[in-house]
């Protein structure tokens, strides 16, 4: 089955500003859910544009991360999109509640992942809010810090001139460590989200084809949320980045599976 053909661009409306019927399904049954294990500390939302078209950028550190992100997106006014794995859709109760959602499928590491550009230009010119992990998957790094992403998020930002908010969240690899599958619901752990304001891409105008620009701004996007995240922590990030690149470390899936 294609599910391609069931994306909708159509422009965010219903309050949240963005959610379809779906979506509010979704939110009803898992917001009580998340609550019940997660106690919040939400900062920074007045740096969330009510309306129009927003890209939102946050560290990867749990498979719930997606969760409990949206969840503070949604409580302040917007229920996001989301460029995810293409296997969630193909589950035959959660792919239809995310496809009902508005969220994309993208075939991750292969020839067809090139869309997912296609699909983000699109939502942000329909006026969404997109939300992006930039390392693309979830950190390396064993202290949880973020690593060198990839270039994408900064070819987004300079081609659609979306306002791009840095965005840092802690507390959700308590609830359940990097690539377990067994969460720690209680005692409830605090998650910490914090939204910045919007970053300055002005430097980069017009060059969403220069590598050097490229790499510069995507740096610049993994600072600001490595500051953010260091404000949440009250620690300094390592001054040496992990760089998937130059580990033994696949880039993607599971690193973990063959080595138990």
């Amino acid at each position: 089955m294609s599910t391609e053909l069931k994306i909708s661009y159509a422009p965010p409306t219903g309050k949240p500003l963005g959610a379809t019927a779906w979506f509010k399904f979704g939110a009803t049954v898992v917001r009580p859910i998340l609550n019940s294990f997660a106690k919040r500390d939400w900062r920074g939302a007045e740096n969330l544009p009510k309306t129009g078209a927003a890209i939102v950028v946050c560290n990867h550190i749990s498979y719930v991360d997606p969760l409990l992100f949206t969840h503070y997106l949604y409580n302040n006014g917007r229920a996001p999109r989301y460029l995810g794995k293409a296997a969630l859709f193909k589950l035959p109760i959660i792919g239809r509640v995310l496809l009902g959602a508005g969220q994309i499928p993208v075939e991750r590491e292969t020839a067809t992942a090139s869309q997912s550009l296609t699909h983000a230009i699109a939502f942000l010119k329909a006026g969404h809010m997109l939300g992006v992990y930039p390392e693309g998957t979830l950190t390396r790094d064993v202290n949880y810090w973020p690593m060198k992403a990839k270039t994408g998020i900064a070819r987004l930002a300079i081609l659609t001139g979306a306002p791009v908010i840095p965005c840092a969240q802690w507390g959700a690899q308590r609830i359940l460590p990097a690539y377990s599958k067994k969460p720690r619901l209680f005692p409830r752990s605090k998650v910490t989200v914090i939204a910045g304001p919007a970053l300055d891409f002005s430097k980069w105008s017009g060059r969403a084809e220069d590598p050097v620009a490229l790499e510069e701004a995507t740096a610049y996007v993994m600072s600001a949320i490595t500051k953010l995240l260091e404000q949440i922590r009250n620690e300094k990030a390592p001054s040496e980045i992990f760089d998937p690149k130059k580990s033994a470390l696949p880039r993607t899936g599971n690193f973990k599976k063959d080595s138990r």
